[in-house]
């Protein structure tokens, strides 16, 4: 087999390398840094789950200010509703967290979270976004055909070998294969057979993959640098997403003490929860992790443990706390650098790659 960087998913996406922007949902994500990773050579990537629709037209509209090379823009694929049955318990709970951060309480009101996928992948179609990415779940059939029928590529994210046929079955383009190492929230797609997500290792999971279908396989979960690059094309994927690298990049969106407790951290920091969001997803052990664990309370679902905590974790990036911030991040943050930026990065990846590789 020969290996090489100009795969056939750069071909299809118009893409110079085959290095995809994890969709970071929430403050690292920016059209700045979107764009700067598309400018690269790769492939930037907006996470826009919990954005407003409007809100996602103007930033889609300033990373085309900032680049012409083509992007994603990532949703999540969710059912609207919320869980409110341990509404009372659960706020009780965090309203001690709270108090030690001068908050005021919350009260065990049902909450109601705002559920906008269909007009924000309406805004998708209407500012002709090159590539739609999923979590959590496959564009639903009739989304799907809206897509292809307007020349959009669909990339799913999946963490098992069921969930990557899946999405092949559904009309995917390409798959992005997450293994246990990735940080934030992986894409299982039914927590009922998985509780706190499929842990599939990447090294296990992508061969596997690869094996099972026929569309372009791109690897993330602990990918870092050009090492990671080569490997997994040596696995048979034809690309790499990273999430974690970006986090500490110049343009990215990350609260700086969050970017100060990733670079304090190593490959042991990292622990799999649902307090902040009711989803697992991989984060830095911190105090808000701790003090829930140590309740004994099962968090409400997604999103409504999400919902819930928004003032929480808000208060604490404001304030500079880090202890009560969701410190998303996989396990090979020993590798980050401070102050580079998204084009410095890029560069770094594919060159070592390429010496490797040649």
């Amino acid at each position: 087999m020969k290996i090489t960087l100009q795969t056939a998913l750069c071909e299809q996406l118009q893409i110079r390398y085959p290095i995809f922007l994890a969709g970071m949902a929430g403050g690292p994500s920016t059209p700045e840094l979107t764009a700067a990773v598309s400018e690269a050579g790769g492939l930037g990537t907006l996470g826009a789950a919990y954005m407003e629709p409007e809100a996602i037209r103007a930033a889609v509209r300033r990373i085309k200010e900032r680049t012409a090379a083509p992007f994603a823009v990532n949703l999540f694929v969710t059912q609207a509703g919320d869980d409110n049955t341990r509404i009372h318990e659960v706020q009780s709970e965090l309203n001690k967290m709270r108090h030690q951060l001068g908050l005021p309480d919350a009260a065990g009101n049902e909450v109601r979270t705002p559920h906008w996928f269909e007009e924000q992948f309406a805004v998708l179609l209407e500012e002709k976004v090159p590539v739609i990415s999923t979590a959590f779940g496959v564009l639903p059939a009739a989304f799907m055909q809206s897509a292809a029928s307007s020349g959009i590529k669909v990339v799913s994210m999946v963490t098992t070998v069921r969930e990557a046929v899946l999405a092949q079955e559904m009309g995917c383009d390409a798959i992005v294969a997450q293994g246990s190492e990735a940080g934030g929230h992986r894409s299982t797609f039914a927590l009922d057979d998985h509780p706190m997500g499929a842990n599939i290792g990447t090294m296990a999971l992508i061969p596997q993959i690869v094996d099972k279908v026929t569309i372009p396989v791109i690897a993330a979960g602990g990918i870092m640098d050009g090492r990671g690059l080569a490997a997994a094309l040596m696995l048979g994927a034809q690309g790499v997403q990273l999430g974690t690298r970006f986090l500490t990049a110049v343009e990215s969106g990350t609260n700086p003490a969050y970017r100060a407790a990733l670079l304090a951290s190593n490959e042991e920091s990292t622990v799999l929860t649902k307090a902040f969001s009711g989803r697992p997803a991989r984060g830095i052990k911190n105090t808000f992790i701790r003090q829930w664990e140590a309740t004994g309370v099962a968090p409400l679902a997604f999103p409504t443990q999400n919902t819930i905590t928004r003032d929480i974790r808000n208060a604490a990036g404001a304030r500079q706390q880090a202890e009560y911030l969701s410190l998303w991040a996989g396990q090979g943050t020993r590798m980050l650098t401070a102050d580079h930026t998204a084009k410095q990065i890029v560069d770094e990846v594919i060159q070592q790659a390429k010496a490797l590789i040649d």
